[in-house]
């Protein structure tokens, strides 16, 4: 039996709880030639942005450099968060401590250890969309143009 549908805020409350509580997320990039790439990987949520990191000659590296665009799903098939954002990319030595020392804790990853070559990316959300069933397709979207709809 399917659940009755969640409202905008319940799908809102909780996207924002996978947020602050998930620690990995799928990203799928494409090469400016199209050629899609999908990865897992760990991330930190700070109220407004996802902070990624990935080795810069990755082709996940290589494609967010490109195309400064990401698709980003959280859960699982029957209870999924889409995230389309823009990419920020940033030295892996110019991000302030703080949120460095946050994604470390969190993530249990530290990239700014590693002797191979890192990037942060940071994932500005512009569309985010979150649904369980078919009776929740309607709805989904909860943010449109970087602004929360409930």
């Amino acid at each position: 039996m399917t659940a009755d549908p969640r409202t905008r805020a319940q799908r809102r409350h909780d996207t924002e709880h996978r947020l602050t509580h998930d620690i990995d997320v799928w990203v799928a990039t494409a090469s400016p030639d199209g050629t899609p790439y999908l990865v897992p990987l760990s991330f930190d949520w700070d109220g407004e942005t996802l902070l990624l990191a990935t080795a810069t000659d990755s082709p996940t590296g290589r494609n967010l450099a490109a195309t400064r665009t990401a698709r980003l799903g959280l859960g699982d098939t029957r209870d999924v968060t889409m995230i389309d954002g823009h990419v920020e990319i940033l030295d892996i030595d110019a991000l302030p401590p703080p949120p460095g020392d946050r994604f470390a804790e969190r993530t249990g990853f530290d990239p700014r250890t590693l002797t191979t070559p890192y990037h942060w990316f940071r994932v500005v959300p512009r569309r985010i969309q979150a649904w369980r069933e078919v009776n929740e397709m309607p709805g989904r979207e909860l943010m449109r143009d970087g602004r929360w709809l409930a």
